[in-house]
């Protein structure tokens, strides 16, 4: 979708590699991690690791870090980063 936005002309991808590259990897680990969970036991998804785990996915992928993606917002991305990235290791 590149450039198919309220940007218009501005690339959704270009220049945004620091801010996307984190939310595919803590996607892929969270799938990793909970997809066969899922499957086997639905009610896994009411466990508070999950719901965290979650929650912290959905807030890294929000719109807001691709639009302000450089500075203080990438340091907010990089920290809800780093905070999923521990529970899901965990």
């Amino acid at each position: 979708m590149d450039g198919a936005s309220w940007t218009n002309d501005l690339s959704w991808v270009r220049g945004y590699e620091n801010v996307l590259g984190p939310m595919n990897q803590l996607s892929a680990l969270f799938h990793q991690k909970y997809d066969g969970l899922v499957q086997a036991d639905a009610s896994v998804t009411q466990r508070a690791d999950y719901q965290e785990a979650l929650l912290h996915v959905l807030l890294l992928e929000t719109s807001c870090f691709r639009y302000w993606g450089q500075g203080t917002w990438t340091d907010y991305a990089s920290e809800i980063y780093r905070r999923a990235e521990a529970l899901l290791q965990s």
